[in-house]
């Protein structure tokens, strides 16, 4: 009985001991147990490396580890998704997105090195409504005339677009309001802005940066916000959604982990983002670049995704529009 207890007593402590000098499976430990790098397609110094300086500025006292931004700018972003699309499911590379690269390439091509089902989405971060701009001069002032005045003289009726998803969203508000206006290109939304401004087009769409720029100038006016809700700082401005126009977009940035990362990561990284979008000095700088702080769930955020993908693809193919 003696000899039992012993050899038992032995075994017991060798397996105590083999369990502590066997390593855990990578995806056992805890996660972060290294560096987390935010991958941005875009220049430095543009409003998504902005937001994605910000997070990896406050991150790091939430997880624990340091963060990084590493920018892989090329057109449409393409380099930098299709690199984080690509990268191993952990949670140690991520990306700060915009709907560009996220929804609109989807719409416009089939042709991409990454797939729309590629990403897991984390949360916004913030949001950019758009606004619809006309010259100070102009006639109509409500969107219900400018509309009829764009159906009454298609010939006479453009718009301004810096991008191929300004033209989407526009070529969508022709639909919901069953006017026409006529594409013209330009090389920035602040082109876009000044070209109102001189009256060489009708009316453009644009973020609330540039087009605050315009409006202090009093040579442009606001006839409405894509946004679900008043602008914080154009109050007396309604929503397109007020005046029966079926039209809701937010040029939002988010952060996104490539598909299969673990939900538990996931949840971590969702709740962080809501932390830090809840900071007094991160809704400042933000609001300073005049757009929306904003957190979202990582399930709102998919829903979104899922769903716009498919409608701005029909908007795509009856306008024949291409990425650029």
């Amino acid at each position: 009985m003696i000899k039992r207890r012993h050899l038992a007593g032995l075994l017991a402590a060798t397996a105590t001991v083999l369990a502590a000098t066997v390593p855990l499976p990578a995806l056992a430990q805890a996660w972060p147990n290294k560096p987390v790098t935010i991958v941005v397609g875009y220049a430095a110094g543009g409003g998504v490396d902005f937001t994605a300086r910000i997070v990896a500025e406050k991150l790091p006292a939430l997880i624990g580890q340091p963060v990084v931004v590493e920018n892989r700018p090329s057109v449409g972003a393409v380099v930098g998704s299709a690199y984080v699309a690509k990268a191993k499911p952990d949670g140690y590379t991520l990306m700060m997105g915009a709907p560009g690269p996220v929804i609109f390439n989807h719409a416009m091509s089939n042709n991409l090195p990454y797939g729309p089902n590629d990403f897991a989405a984390i949360s916004w971060v913030s949001n950019s409504p758009l606004v619809l701009l006309v010259n100070a001069n102009n006639p109509a002032n409500t969107v219900q005339e400018l509309a009829a005045q764009a159906r009454a003289n298609p010939d006479k009726s453009n718009y301004a677009a810096s991008s191929a998803s300004f033209q989407l969203i526009t070529e969508l508000f022709n639909r919901r309001t069953n006017a026409k206006f006529t594409h013209i290109p330009y090389k920035g939304t602040n082109e876009s802005v000044m070209a109102v401004m001189t009256g060489d087009v009708t009316m453009t769409l644009a973020d609330a940066g540039p087009a605050s720029t315009g409006l202090q100038s009093g040579r442009v006016k606001a006839l409405a916000v894509t946004s679900g809700e008043r602008l914080k700082q154009l109050p007396n401005v309604p929503t397109l959604a007020e005046l029966g126009v079926d039209v809701k977009v937010s040029l939002w940035i988010g952060l996104l982990a490539p598909a299969g990362t673990p939900a538990d990561i996931i949840k971590k990284l969702e709740d962080a983002v809501a932390k830090i979008v809840a900071m007094p000095d991160v809704r400042a700088k933000l609001e300073a670049k005049s757009v929306v702080a904003q957190a979202t769930s990582s399930q709102d955020f998919a829903r979104l995704i899922a769903t716009e993908i498919p409608m701005w693809r029909q908007v795509a193919q009856e306008n024949n529009i291409k990425g650029n």
